[in-house]
Order: structure tokens, then sequence, then C-alpha cells
């Protein structure tokens, strides 16, 4: 007897099973074929999720994963990486860390098209050109207005009023060898103080300091959150904060602050160089600088327009002449001397 034939319906059903099977294979053969893209970054987490939006919509054709993690994480693995990379690009990494990259000879030779729009100083500054500035970021001091009213406490307007036997217990700071900001601090000091006095000023601002924070964030959402009086903190989020009603003063001393560069470039060896290429082309816009204004004061495009609640008054007045080169070749013998000295007041990892 001759088998059953599927009825119409049976059939139907089938068909569309078969259907999906096909189209779900499709799909995956897409999928496979979608060029992925690691970024390492350690900008802060409102800037990177506006910049992944704009980078989605410049590279639909392609994945892209964002791995966040502070500055000196960021730069650690990289080294650590070599030859044998695991992400294409870096955007948002201090231009003293880039440097140290540059010189470990493992970022991309690449000059964006419209590099010349932005401020000469957010160049790379010598060949090959590997790196490009995004914007300025700098410490600063931010102190709880709540509790230094209740104590009276008077605003800090030198470094060295940090040091008053007064704040015993009272600051945080942000670690020099996690976070880019905390190594702007160090750097500044011994670059505008001079070695012997500026060790001489962080052993008696280590007697008040409460904890060292692993990022540049911390001291000042420490501060604006109360635990503690004073905060020595990324500007960034301390504009934040206060813009977002937190009872916090920003405070930039009179005899000046240490600052870096966000900047960006093409990890060296990245499969996807093309690609990468057209993001670096993108970031020097006014479009990608008007991103960057959203955090912070100072940004490498001139027509970026800063929101007044990020602006900081005297910041560009108020920076040190300081050398990035300089901060870059003696990173790890400052970070070493530093963690020798201070290190038991970290926080855990």
């Amino acid at each position: 007897m001759a088998p059953a034939l599927p009825s119409l319906r049976s059939r139907t059903v089938l068909a569309a099973i078969w259907a999906l099977v096909v189209l779900s294979l499709a799909w995956s053969a897409r999928a496979a074929e979608r060029p992925r893209l690691t970024i390492y970054t350690a900008s802060q987490k409102e800037q990177v999720a506006a910049t992944e939006a704009a980078v989605a919509r410049l590279v639909p054709e392609a994945d892209i994963a964002w791995v966040r993690a502070s500055t000196g994480i960021i730069t650690n693995r990289v080294l650590e990486e070599g030859r044998f990379p695991k992400a294409d690009m870096i955007f948002g990494l201090s231009a003293s860390s880039m440097l140290v990259l540059k010189q470990a000879a493992l970022l991309e030779a690449y000059r964006p098209e419209g590099v010349d729009q932005i401020r000469s100083s957010f160049l790379d500054p010598g060949a090959p050109y590997s790196f490009t500035g995004m914007d300025v970021y700098f410490p600063v001091i931010c102190m709880n207005v709540e509790q230094a009213k209740r104590d009276r406490v008077a605003s800090p307007m030198l470094w060295r009023d940090l040091a008053d036997a007064s704040l015993k217990g009272r600051i945080v700071m942000a670690h020099p060898g996690s976070s880019g900001t905390g190594y702007g601090l160090v750097a500044g000091w011994l670059q505008s103080m001079g070695e012997a006095a500026g060790w001489a000023f962080m052993d008696a601002l280590h007697e008040n300091v409460d904890v060292y924070l692993h990022t540049g964030s911390a001291p000042c959402l420490d501060v604006a959150h109360g635990k503690h009086l004073l905060g020595l903190g990324l500007d960034m989020r301390a504009a934040v904060e206060k813009a977002r009603g937190a009872p916090i003063e920003t405070i930039i001393p009179l005899d000046r602050v240490g600052w870096d560069l966000e900047t960006f470039g093409i990890i060296r060896g990245t499969p996807h160089l093309t690609l990468a290429k057209r993001i670096a082309d993108w970031a020097v816009t006014r479009e990608a600088n008007e991103i960057y204004a959203q955090s912070y004061s100072i940004v490498a495009h001139p027509g970026a327009r800063i929101p007044a609640a990020i602006a900081l008054s005297h910041a560009e007045a108020r920076m040190a002449k300081v050398s990035l080169a300089w901060m870059a070749e003696n990173r790890e013998r400052v970070i070493a001397e530093w963690v020798r000295r201070y290190d038991a007041k970290a926080a855990p990892r």
C-alpha cells in the first residue's frame, strides 16, 4: 500500500519551517561576515554612550565592542598584548599614555582627514603621526559645601592648603597607578614644584588622605555623596555632579593644575584598518567634538559649543606648564615611587 501523502496544511507548515531555517542560516552567514571592531576606552560612561551611538551610525556594517576601563588598566593591557593585539582602536586615553604606546610601536601611523581643522595643541607632536587629541582633562578639588559650612572650613585655594592638620582623614584622591587623573595630579606637582618639593608636598598630603580611589571620577562622586569633605578628582565629574544638584564646589587652585589630553588612535596590526580610519576621520569633526563638549570644557575643535553647565571659569588660565613627553618618559618610575610611599592607603581593587 502506498504511503499517504502529507495534507496540504502539513505541506504548508513544513514549507514555512523550511523557509525560517533558510532565513536563519542566511542571517547567521551575514552576521559571520560582519567585521567586528573592538575599541578600548577610558572615557567616562556618559561620553562613551554618546560616542558609541554616533560610531554605530557611522559604520552600520560593523559590530563594535567597546571595552571600558581606567587609564592605567587600558595602558597596561595594550602594552601586555603587544604584537598580538585584541583591540582595533583606542578612543579616549591620555596623551601621556599614547606616547608610551607610540614609543613601543603599538600604534598605526595615520593622520586623519580634516585634522587641520582642530587646534594645533591637540595634534601628535612627532612623526610618525599616530594619535589625535579630543579634549583636555585636569584634576580639581571637589568640596562638599554642606560639610564645609557645618564645620566652618574655608575653601582651599592653594595645593599646600590641603596639608593643614585640620583636614586629617577628610581627603580622598585618585590613585595615579590606575587613574589618568591621579597621574595628572602627581605629574603636575612634580613638574610645577620640582621633584624634591613635589614629593615633600605629597608626604604631607598623605597624612590627610583617608583613601586613594581607583578612578578619576570616584573622589568627586564620594564627596558629592557626603562621604568625605574634599576629593582630588576629574573636572568633568565635578561639573556633571554639580549640574545634577550635588552640594559640591569645584576649585581649581591658584597655583595651577597639571592636565592631559584625551586622545584616539588606531592599534597597529588591526585587520580592520579601513573602518578604523573612517572612525578616526569622524573623530576630528565638529560633530564628534560636540559630543566631547557635553563632558569637557576644553575640546579640540574651535567651533564646538560648550554647555554652560560644563564650562569651568579660569580653567585654561590655571593650567600648569607641563610636558606630556616628560609624563610619558617618567610614568613607570613616578608611579613606582608613588606606590612605594603611599599605596598602603589604596582602596581594594
